[in-house]
């Protein structure tokens, strides 16, 4: 790897890659932003002839204030701050080097971004937007239904398989990030859009006479050519009924993963709750839904509080 043009990982990021996959189970869209974020600081360290052998705190440095000055968003420079961390750790714990420079390191300030959650009419106005009753339709109206009702994440519900449902219970399982596994319940209003999906004219439509790939068989949502529905299929999905209700620009799968945390905690759900059901590791991921909900809770609160309204 020479100059500012290489485009390959040394062989020590290549084993620290398998290691990240085989013995940490990341997932394959997190195994390409890290080699991505890799091969950019490798190239930064030929550059300037060092290796990883021998890159010191102080060099790192200098490679983040040149990322700023160059405007390099600060989310964009944690994420690759954090490749690097855990490369640099993984070569002390393989004895690959005494020392890591990562260690010291003063990490990049985010500036907190708030997510921007539908109501609970904007919500409905969208569940409502799908009245056909083709397969199409009923596959569009359980695929919204299920992304709201369970908060899911988009890959996770397109990862869905017909077994992960029990359909009596009203329960899902779904595999997160780092194929973790949580149970997730859902209501009504998507249980019956799930049974007119699953019942003659609708899955059944779309399924082929032959499935071209292993898998595809058991996907609880598929495409108009009968294979598992894609990640970005089902974002058009929403795209395309969010404007058939006149919904803002901007509404993606995550914004209903956000309303749906948002309005459990609106209608008193319990944080840890939350959190079991979203499947966020950190406890602190899930409390940023609570300052969505700032007017909810100051109402709560002068309703609730037996002074809150003395002296109005």
């Amino acid at each position: 790897m020479t100059g500012e043009t290489a485009a390959e990982l040394s062989l020590t990021g290549e084993e620290f890659l398998t290691w990240l996959s085989s013995e940490r189970g990341r997932a394959r869209s997190t195994l390409v932003a890290y080699r991505r974020d890799l091969v950019r600081y490798e190239t930064w360290l030929t550059a300037r002839a060092r290796s990883l052998g021998d890159v010191s705190p102080e060099d790192l440095d200098v490679m983040i204030g040149q990322r700023r000055r160059e405007g390099t968003a600060p989310a964009t420079i944690a994420r690759q701050l954090a490749a690097i961390r855990m490369l640099h750790r993984f070569l002390v714990d393989e004895g690959l080097r005494p020392d890591d420079p990562t260690a010291d390191l003063d990490g990049v300030r985010v500036p907190a971004g708030l997510p921007k959650p539908l109501s609970e009419d904007e919500v409905g106005r969208l569940l409502a937007g799908v009245t056909g009753d083709t397969a199409p339709d009923r596959r569009d109206r359980a695929l919204l239904e299920l992304l709201y009702a369970t908060g899911a994440r988009i890959s996770e519900v397109c990862q869905l398989d017909l077994v992960d449902l029990d359909r009596g219970a009203r329960l899902v399982r779904v595999f997160g990030k780092g194929s973790k596994e949580r149970i997730v319940p859902y209501g009504r209003s998507a249980r019956d859009a799930l049974e007119s999906w699953l019942a003659p004219g609708g899955r059944q439509a779309m399924a082929p006479l032959r499935w071209r790939r292993r898998g595809d068989a058991g996907a609880l949502f598929l495409n108009r050519r009968g294979a598992r529905l894609s990640r970005q299929a089902a974002w058009q999905v929403l795209n395309t009924v969010a404007g058939r209700v006149g919904l803002r620009d901007g509404v993606s799968p995550h914004i209903l993963r956000h309303s749906c945390a948002t309005h459990l905690l609106e209608h008193g759900a319990d944080l840890r709750v939350v959190q079991e059901l979203l499947g966020h590791a950190s406890i602190a991921t899930t409390q940023v839904y609570t300052k969505v909900s700032q007017d909810h809770l100051l109402e709560a609160y002068r309703m609730a509080h037996p002074r809150a309204m003395l002296g109005a």
